[in-house]
């Protein structure tokens, strides 16, 4: 499947082998993706879990530690726990929550389990993530290890406020942790590990992809080659995996067979047209003896169509097995050499000058292709038209007529063999409906094409285009 957005349509890959490997790539970087994730929330939920465990701790021992020696300061607000050292423990008679804050239910639900495991038997907890300034005494002790370490200026973290009352007491005691940052070291690690495993990984697919697709791009080559020559010669030894080695074996029979076959046709019609010319050549030589000269005439008439219909059918079988090679032709003068045959005999056939485009071509072929187009111009429109443009890497050959087009729904079918307009275009024209045909046959062996479109005017359809289309490469 290729992307719709013209930008990722050209970032696409367009060989088997680039898009498995994007595939992969992506694949393992969205594993990655979705592994470095999950690690991360699991390093939050561990370091909050230390943190609540080391407040639950500290929770405990105060509460121990006040029970046995019935010490507390009391002041109006909040007193410090005379057994809490360095402002670690407060107590405080009213709820720590402020609007606003957003309590963490699940840190509260473990942090109350890890207190009634440790026999205390609290009414409430409330864990919540402050600022750091929120406490100026954590604040500043926090700040003065820090000078001490040389680390001016690095950014204060949050701290994790976690208060439990207990039942029989009652008052809340509160403990204050400061939440360190996510070590960096870590996910710096975890990159490290998933370039490291995405260059093993791809480069292991690659050796193994190419080894698959190398077999198969040579088999493509191959194949367009045969599409071009139509000939045996020169076909793959089977390599890579066994699968692909036997495709190679059955394509170089298949191959074969069809190079076979088509030998055959063409010795077959070249005997057909030997032992079917040779009668009317005799025919030629017979109707002379014919006294009715309008008889005479048509007879001659009628032998000419067969043998121009003999010499389509012919071709048309010849024309997909080519000997002769491509040479490069300017192609303007050959249109031109073409429309001043016709404009010899007398026929209204005209071809505006045009720029010098050279094209590899088999030249007896395409004058072949033009004169048949130019011909059925002349016949159904009584006149030809013909224009040479370059337009887009293509040399395009225009022949216009003024006859009464073709209907829509018949310009595909009139390039089928044998196929013949409705009785306005040929009630007295003839032909064995093979000239468009095997002008699109040459047009396709030079890897171009023809296409029929009718003229339109203000009245209607005014006349018919034949477009052949070449490469210019």
């Amino acid at each position: 499947m290729k992307p719709d957005h013209p930008f990722l349509a050209r970032l696409w890959p367009r060989s088997l082998q680039g898009q498995l490997l994007l595939g992969i790539a992506l694949a393992v970087l969205l594993a990655q993706g979705i592994s470095a994730a999950l690690l991360w929330r699991a390093q939050v939920e561990r370091r909050e879990a230390a943190l609540i465990h080391t407040a639950a701790i500290r929770i405990v021992t105060a509460s121990r530690e006040a029970a046995e020696e019935q010490i507390e300061r009391r002041r109006p607000g909040s007193r410090l726990l005379a057994a809490a050292r360095q402002l670690r423990i407060e107590r405080l008679d009213a709820s720590p929550l402020r609007p606003g804050d957003v309590r963490e239910h699940e840190a509260e639900e473990e942090l109350a389990e890890i207190l009634t495991n440790q026999g205390m038997e609290i009414a409430s907890a409330v864990v919540v993530h402050r600022p750091l300034g929120d406490d100026p005494r954590l604040a500043g002790k926090l700040a003065r290890q820090a000078a001490m370490m040389g680390e001016h200026g690095r950014p204060q973290p949050d701290h994790l406020l976690v208060a439990a009352v207990e039942q029989k007491a009652g008052g809340w005691l509160l403990v204050r942790v400061p939440v360190p940052k996510g070590d960096p070291a870590i996910m710096a690690s975890f990159i490290g590990q998933t370039l490291l495993l995405f260059a093993l990984l791809v480069g292991a697919i690659a050796l193994i992809v190419g080894r698959i697709t190398r077999p198969l791009a040579a088999l493509t080559r191959r194949l367009e080659r045969f599409a071009a020559t139509r000939t045996a010669d020169g076909q793959m030894q089977p390599e890579g995996p066994d699968d692909i080695r036997r495709l190679i074996v059955a394509h170089n029979a298949m191959e074969g067979r069809i190079a076979a076959l088509l030998d055959e046709k063409d010795v077959m019609l070249g005997a057909i047209g030997h032992d079917l010319k040779t009668p009317l050549a005799a025919l030629r030589v017979r109707i002379e003896s014919v006294e009715d000269e309008g008889e005479r005439a048509k007879m001659a008439a009628t032998i000419e169509d067969i043998v121009r219909s003999l010499d389509d059918i012919l071709s048309l079988a010849r024309v997909g097995r080519p000997s002769d090679p491509r040479e490069p032709t300017e192609l303007s003068a050959l249109v031109a050499n073409i429309a001043e045959e016709f404009e010899d005999m007398g026929e209204p056939v005209s071809f505006a000058p045009s720029e010098r485009i050279v094209v590899p071509l088999r030249t007896t072929w395409l004058r072949r292709a033009l004169r048949n187009l130019v011909s059925n111009a002349l016949r159904y429109g009584q006149s030809a038209r013909i224009t040479l443009t370059r337009e887009n890497g293509f040399a395009v050959i225009r022949v216009e007529d003024d006859g009464p087009g073709i209907p829509d729904a018949d310009l595909e079918r009139m390039l089928e063999p044998f196929t013949r307009g409705d009785p306005s275009r040929n009630s007295v024209t003839g032909g064995a409906g093979l000239g468009l045909t095997l002008a699109r046959a040459i047009a396709e062996q030079h890897g171009g094409s023809l296409r029929l479109a009718n003229r339109q005017s203000a009245g209607g359809v005014s006349g018919l285009i034949a477009t052949l289309m070449l490469p210019l490469g």
